[in-house]
Formats: C-alpha cells, sequence, structure tokens
C-alpha cells in the first residue's frame, strides 16, 4: 500500500477520467494482478456448472458411483481452491482501493498547502470536507472495476464459448442478451450522474453555510439574525433532500434493474434450454449445466450493473477532486533576491505605501478592502493582471522575488489565522523557535500575560485546535503575540484589536507600538486608540487612497474620515457603558470555557 511519507505522485488533472486511469496506472501491478484473479475467480465459477453436468451425466445417469464421487469430490476441491483465490482477490482489489484513497487525500493535502491563504477565497470550507469525507472513497470504489469488473467480462465470454459445444442458439441468446441488459440501464447511468453531481454540489455548498452558521452563532446572535440564517439553511436543506431523493429514485432503479434483469434473462435462458432438452436436442446433464452457466451470470451481470453505477458516481467525484486540484493560488513563484536593506512596500491599485520603519495604519468603512490590500502586498493574492504591473517592493515588482524570500520578511498576520493545537509555546513559536523570555515579552506587548497566567501549565498548556478553549478575544491576542515574537522586517496585521474591549485594545496598541518601533507595520482597522498612534494613517475610500496624513491632520482636514471616527467612537462607548444583553460582535471578550 501507498506510504504515506512517499510523494503521492503527479495527478493527471486534464478530466476525471484521466485522473481515474492516473491512480489505476500507479498501481500497475496490483491492477494485474487484481484482473488475474479476478478472471480465475469468475473463470472457477463457470467451471462448477461443467463438473456438475459431468456428475449428472457420467455418474447419475450412467449409473457408476465412482465417477459420481470422483465428480463431486472435484466439485468440492473447486469449490475450496476458489474460496481461496477469492480471499486473495479480495485482499489486493482492498489494497489497492486504499491506495487510491490515501493517494487522493495526499494530492488534496498537498494542494491545501500551496494554496495557503488563497483557499478559503478559491473553495468553501464545505466543498472540501465534502471531497474528503465522500469524494474520496467513491473514487476509491470506482477502481473496483478494474478486478472484478474485467473477470465478469471474461466469464460472460467464457459462458457464450461454453454454450457454443451445447447449443449455439443458446450462445447466441446469451451474447446477444447480455449487451441488451447494459443498453437498458446505459440511459439511467447517465441520469444518475446528472442528479448526483447537482447532489454533490448542493451538499458542499449546504455544508459551509453550516460551517459557517455556527462559527458565527454568537454574531448572529448579537446582530438578531440566527432566524433568518437558520430559515435559508432549512430551505437549502429541503432542496438537498429534494436532490437527494432523485438521486434514490434513479439508484433505486438501477438497483432494481441490476437485479431483475439478470433474474428474468435467467428464467428466459433456463426455459428455452428446458424445450431444448424436451425435444432431445440436448441432455439432461446439458440441461443443468446451461442452467448452472446463466445462474453464474446473474452475479456477472448485477456486478457489471452496479460497476456502472460507480463508475458515473466515481466519475462525478473525480470532477470535483479535478476541479479543486487546478485551482490557482494567483502568486508566481519568482526568483530574484529581495532588497538589502528595509524597503517601500507599494500596492499601485490603490495607492497604499507602506514606509519603512513607521507604523501606518489603513482606515476605510469596509474592512474587506483594507485586507485585500493587505493581501496583494502580502503576496496571497494576484498583484497584478501582468507581471511587474502589481505591487512593489523597493524599486522592483513585489511577484519579481522569490515567495520565500517574500514569505520570509513579509508577515501577514490576518484576524481569522489558526492557532493549531499543542502546548502554548509551540502555538506562539510557530518556525522561528523564540526563547522564553522573547515569548513573554510578546505575550506582554499583546496585552496577553493574563491569559498566559489563568492557563494551569502556562507555556505547556494544551492548546485546542482553533484556540476552542478560550475566549474570542484572548485568541486574538495571541495571534498578535505569536505575530510579535516572529519579529519579521515587515508586519501587516489586519484588525488585530477587534474582538477585545477598550481597555484591553489599549494597552495592545501601546505593545504593538513598542514592540514595533523602527520596524515597517502596517495594521488595518478604524478604532480611534489604533489611529492615534500611527505615525500614518491612509484613509480608504472604495479601496482607494482618499487621504493620507496623521490621525489628528486627518480629523481636521477630511469629513469622511471624521464621520468614520465619530461612528467608531459612538460604537465602542455604547460596547463599553451599557451592560447590553446583546454584546458587539466586533468586540467579544468570552470568558475561558
Amino acid at each position: 500500500m501507498h506510504d504515506l511519507s512517499d510523494d503521492p505522485g503527479t495527478p493527471d488533472i486534464r478530466s476525471a477520467a484521466r485522473y481515474l486511469r492516473w491512480l489505476t496506472a500507479t498501481q500497475r501491478r496490483r491492477v494485474v494482478t487484481g484482473a488475474l484473479l479476478s478472471i480465475i475467480w469468475m473463470l472457477m465459477l463457470t467451471l462448477q456448472p461443467y463438473l456438475l453436468s459431468r456428475a449428472v451425466d457420467d455418474g447419475l445417469r450412467a449409473g457408476r458411483p465412482r465417477a459420481l464421487v470422483a465428480w463431486t469430490a472435484a466439485i468440492l476441491v473447486a469449490g475450496l481452491l476458489n474460496a481461496g483465490i477469492s480471499m486473495l482477490r479480495h485482499r489486493t482489489m482492498t489494497r489497492l482501493r486504499m491506495d487510491a484513497t490515501f493517494r487522493t487525500v495526499r494530492v488534496v493535502n498537498r494542494q491545501s498547502v500551496r494554496l495557503g491563504a488563497a483557499l478559503p477565497r478559491l473553495v468553501t470550507s464545505g466543498e472540501v470536507v465534502t471531497i474528503g469525507i465522500g469524494d474520496v472513497g467513491q473514487i476509491a470504489r470506482t477502481l473496483t472495476f478494474v478486478g472484478p469488473g474485467i473477470g465478469s467480462l471474461v466469464a460472460i465470454a467464457t459462458v457464450g464459448v461454453l454454450l457454443l459445444t451445447v447449443s449455439p442458439l443458446l450462445a447466441v441468446v446469451v451474447l446477444l442478451g447480455v449487451p441488451s441488459m447494459a443498453v437498458l440501464v446505459g440511459p439511467l447511468l447517465g441520469r444518475l450522474r446528472g442528479v448526483e453531481s447537482r447532489y454533490r454540489e448542493r451538499q458542499g455548498r449546504l455544508a459551509a453555510r453550516f460551517e459557517d452558521m455556527v462559527g458565527g452563532l454568537r454574531v448572529l446572535n448579537g446582530l438578531g439574525g440566527k432566524e433568518t440564517y437558520a430559515e435559508r439553511y432549512r430551505r437549502d436543506s429541503q432542496e438537498l433532500r429534494a436532490d437527494g431523493y432523485r438521486v434514490g429514485a434513479v439508484t433505486s432503479w438501477l438497483q432494481s434493474f441490476g437485479v431483475g434483469l439478470p433474474t428474468l434473462f435467467l428464467a428466459a435462458v433456463t426455459w428455452l434450454a428446458a424445450r431444448l432438452a424436451a425435444s432431445g436436442d440436448i441432455t439432461v446433464g446439458q440441461l443443468v449445466a446451461v442452467y448452472g452457466y446463466v445462474a453464474v451470470l446473474v452475479f456477472p451481470v448485477q456486478f457489471l450493473v452496479e460497476s456502472g453505477q460507480d463508475i458515473s458516481r466515481g466519475l462525478v467525484a473525480a470532477a470535483r477532486v479535478v476541479r479543486f486540484l487546478s485551482l490557482d493560488p494567483g502568486t508566481r513563484p519568482g526568483g530574484a533576491e529581495a532588497p538589502a536593506a528595509p524597503a517601500a512596500l507599494r500596492d499601485p491599485a490603490s495607492g497604499v505605501e507602506v514606509l519603512p520603519g513607521r507604523l501606518t495604519v489603513l482606515a476605510c468603512a469596509r474592512p474587506q478592502d483594507a485586507a485585500a490590500v493587505v493581501d496583494r502586498l502580502g503576496r496571497f493574492a494576484a498583484t497584478g493582471a501582468q507581471r511587474g504591473t502589481g505591487g512593489t517592493w523597493g524599486t522592483d515588482p513585489l511577484d519579481s522575488f522569490a515567495l520565500a524570500a517574500v514569505r520570509d520578511r513579509i508577515l501577514v498576520a490576518d484576524n481569522e489565522a489558526a492557532l493549531f493545537a499543542g502546548p502554548l509555546r509551540e502555538v506562539l513559536s510557530g518556525r522561528h523557535r523564540p526563547d522564553d523570555a522573547a515569548l513573554h515579552a510578546a505575550l506582554a506587548a499583546a496585552a496577553a500575560l493574563d491569559v498566559l497566567r489563568g492557563l494551569p501549565d502556562g507555556l505547556d498548556t494544551l492548546i485546542e485546535a482553533d484556540g476552542r478553549n478560550l475566549s474570542g478575544g484572548q485568541r486574538q491576542r495571541l495571534r498578535l503575540a505569536r505575530a510579535l515574537a516572529a519579529d519579521p522586517e515587515v508586519l501587516l496585521a489586519v484588525e488585530p484589536t477587534s474582538a477585545v474591549d477598550t481597555h484591553t485594545e489599549a494597552a495592545m496598541v501601546a505593545g504593538l507600538r513598542r514592540a514595533r518601533a523602527g520596524r515597517t507595520t502596517l495594521v488595518t482597522g478604524v478604532s480611534p486608540l489604533l489611529l492615534d498612534q500611527a505615525d500614518t494613517v491612509q484613509y480608504l475610500v472604495d479601496g482607494k487612497v482618499a487621504a493620507t496624513g496623521s490621525h489628528r491632520e486627518l480629523l481636521r482636514d477630511h469629513p469622511g474620515y471624521q464621520a468614520l471616527v465619530a461612528r467608531t467612537e459612538a460604537d465602542s462607548e455604547v460596547i463599553d457603558t451599557e451592560d447590553a444583553a446583546v454584546p458587539n460582535p466586533r468586540r467579544a471578550e468570552e470568558p475561558v470555557r
């Protein structure tokens, strides 16, 4: 089976069918072994009716007990041998499916890492979850065809040849009847592929909506939008259920055909063989053999119908995986060395300029506009339609530098950045591994020493994934502490104080200013406490710089900026003075759970 430490290879993502073929090609030896074992297994199944017919004609009808015992013993030996072959076949096919499963998981995980921060913008979390819990398994089941599927085709051809020795008429009926059943089932397989594709798409969107609803439950309560969002989720869930009924209807017809058509076919061939036996054209032993051959055909025909169903679903699942693997993070690898000394960052799309050694704050009414600027300056989003037309670092285009150099010297601290599970020391350290003194200094600058003191084992306390055992404000302070502990040359922080009260925010802003003295820092936010500490404030309107200056200069000279700050101050006063039952979603300092 595929070792999880090995490179899974480069998948063929030109189409869903090519991806399935790539999975098959990566296991050529196992595929050949599984196909050979399946062929032998199926042929051994067709051997049983022949042995039974010889036992009837040479033993029972001829009155020869020894021949009867010999043929009976042959039937027993063939059955035991086939049982062993069946076990080997099943083990081989299981390993083939597991290899395909883990190989797909590896390439999906590798693509997720490659997309990095662009992942949430390009695909919903529900889509990734659906791939992981549904599509991967369905793709693996599709590969079953290369074993029993091939064996079934060989078994059908073999039965046709054997029937030629009994009755050409029966052989023609069988060899024409099996393709006729496939023709009857074909339209249903096409229908299944269509409804399955719609079901999977809606399932992914609904999973993403559920995650968003659960993650923002407190905010929805605060805004009074829980019932509205729940009603929307309920409506989408009912539509998904309706699509599920459509998938179930087609599947039920396929399963009925998979069992019913071979049974009807068996009855028709048996009736024809009985007529031939009654007329003396075939012997009783041959009649028994014909019945056995056709009875054996029930299984391969049924399996081929089920394989068609699995292949149809597998193509839908593979198409989703291929679409995910085809996503482009929008960044170019580059290759030039970064500037030797601290240099200015510029974003021509917005007009933002971040000067070395200064604390710059982006203020705008729409936080997503400021976040988009940060993504471009941090090279987490495309900076220009053509190479060299986007942001600059110093005098050169940002996308001309080696991506590793950009990541080493420019750190984007997103407000929703993940907190991985593990000891607090590792959560804060990242790959830089600062000592405990540096971690305490970073925690102090982020006003998070009280968080450390409240934990039972200090820096050794285990933090749950995404900081689930911490409050929203505590998580935000730890994110800022982690960014400060990294001590990057350029720090781009998105809304680092949005989830704390005014008193804590004042301490965080002062600590940030002190810790980043003489370092290039860009922060987004509209808090007066933050704006007042900035060396430069750049006021954005519709994603572009409308004014630049100090906080007090902009308050004096720009009415739009005045209105934005006044509105923010009014919101802060309501939050800090009222004992409100409904918390503000932007400042929700929860108790430790």
